[in-house]
């Protein structure tokens, strides 16, 4: 038996800071037998929120990545571990005991010794996590279930990692195929997937022969997808955002107003903002102004900018003194909602500069988890698809949402004739039971004051 020159440090799913139980692997910075320096950054991880990457706490040689790009897993489970003094990897366990790689459906009871794992007899473990997002308990968010007398069932084996098309099971070293770091090193710079490959070393390990004829042999055709349907797996912002979605349709009772407004004003405003050098370097469109009239608006009916809480002594609602504003951003990844903190104490240029570099993020998909929390009411912009008006839904734990139209030259009688007058729709979503209908119809009619004639917005500021 070989005796590992040093214990591996086992880098753990860490909580960034906003509840997160799970996030998926997106890409890998770096593989088996590559040197990393602290605070490098090796993966990047798609949560319900955002896209982030994650900074090693170590440095050292990679001996083994737990996880592979695609996987769900579970804040808390290990994902990489690093040989500190760069040594050789310790000696390769029976595939039984080694196999640790999380399984999201799984209900699994973690042993004491398993990296990141609690044990009954000791405290909980501190995970090391990124500089800011703060600490979470080590522990995965899954519970032991209890048999019907009240004690815990036996742990369970833990599930080993599924890679297609191994022809069959092959011994695992740290969830991946067993292989000594040369010949995973060979393998990678050849573009050869071990997952895919039969060893015939000791113990079933992959030797550099077994490479050399993955090299040679031919390829296996691709499985193609049927040609009357695609399956498009449901998970990071689209799961997060339907989730949200179906609990808010279903728990705040939602009544929409619309309203048809005359921007003319608002158009030729926008033009001129265009031509001061306040705003040289932003951009400017009639969204800016509509986010300052629904400001004003806020400032004029506080109520609208609250939400609902349950608490042990009865509901309550809470109204907000500050306003978060979400504006509803259309990406890659799905529909996300950054936010504008404290949008009420900007003025227009700073308001215009902080709506670019927010909806500049999240379509880059640079937003962060703290960019995408805590907003109190939002605007979400349909007319950008051509859109006349929508019914939104509400942003769990927000009042109101405003959608824009699109504006278009419609015939409007102006001034008591018959014009020919730029003209969009729109309409307020709100939460029934904190915004009732007098509430919802004086928000949306200052709205729709102020970009028919944008003077207001100074006036009733």
């Amino acid at each position: 038996m070989v005796t590992p020159v040093s214990q591996p440090k086992v880098f753990n799913l860490p909580d960034v800071g906003e509840g997160l139980t799970e996030a998926e692997i997106v890409k890998w910075h770096v593989q088996v037998g590559d040197t990393v320096e602290i605070n490098q950054t090796i993966v990047e991880i798609e949560t319900a929120k955002a896209i982030v990457e994650l900074p090693c706490p170590f440095e050292g040689v990679v001996t083994a990545l737990h996880v592979t790009e695609g996987q769900t897993v579970d804040v808390g489970a290990p994902i990489i571990s690093v040989d500190a003094e760069g040594g050789a990897a310790p000696e390769p366990a029976r595939p039984a005991e080694s196999a640790r790689a999380p399984a999201r459906d799984a209900e699994r009871v973690p042993t004491p010794d398993e990296p990141g794992m609690v044990s009954p007899e000791q405290p909980p473990k501190r995970t090391p996590v990124l500089v800011g997002y703060g600490v979470k308990e080590a522990a995965t968010k899954r519970r032991p279930r209890k048999a019907s007398n009240g004690t815990a069932p036996p742990p369970a084996p833990a599930a080993p990692v599924v890679r297609p098309p191994a022809p069959r099971p092959q011994p695992v070293d740290n969830g991946l195929p067993l292989a000594k770091p040369p010949v995973r090193k060979m393998a990678k710079d050849l573009g050869v997937d071990l997952a895919a490959i039969t060893g015939s070393g000791p113990q079933g390990s992959i030797t550099r022969d077994d490479v050399q004829a993955a090299l040679s042999a031919p390829s296996a055709p691709a499985v193609q997808a049927g040609p009357r349907e695609e399956r498009v797996p449901v998970k990071g912002v689209r799961k997060a955002t339907a989730a949200a979605m179906t609990g808010s349709a279903f728990t705040a009772p939602h009544v929409t107003e619309f309203l048809q407004v005359d921007v003319t004003r608002t158009m030729e405003t926008v033009r001129r903002l265009r031509e001061l050098p306040e705003f040289a370097d932003v951009k400017v469109s009639p969204l800016l102004l509509v986010a300052r009239a629904l400001l004003t608006a806020v400032a004029r009916n506080p109520m609208v900018n609250s939400s609902w809480a349950d608490g042990p002594d009865g509901a309550e609602i809470v109204v907000k003194r500050y306003v978060n504003l979400g504006i509803a951003a259309a990406t890659e990844r799905g529909l996300i909602v950054p936010k504008v903190k404290d949008a009420q104490d900007l003025d227009l240029p700073g308001l215009a500069r902080a709506l670019g570099e927010l909806t500049e993020k999240a379509r880059a998909g640079r937003a962060t988890p703290a960019d995408l929390s805590d907003g109190t009411i939002t605007i979400t912009n349909v007319g950008v698809f051509g859109v006349d008006s929508g019914t939104p839904i509400l942003t769990p734990g927000e009042s109101a949402i405003l959608a824009f139209g699109q504006i278009r030259d419609m015939p409007w009688v102006h001034e008591g004739e018959l014009a020919i007058r730029k003209v969009t729709t729109l309409s307020l979503s709100f939460d029934h039971r904190i915004v009732d209908g007098e509430l919802g119809s004086k928000v949306l009619r200052d709205v729709g004051a102020m970009l028919e004639d944008p003077i207001r917005m100074l006036a009733w500021s």
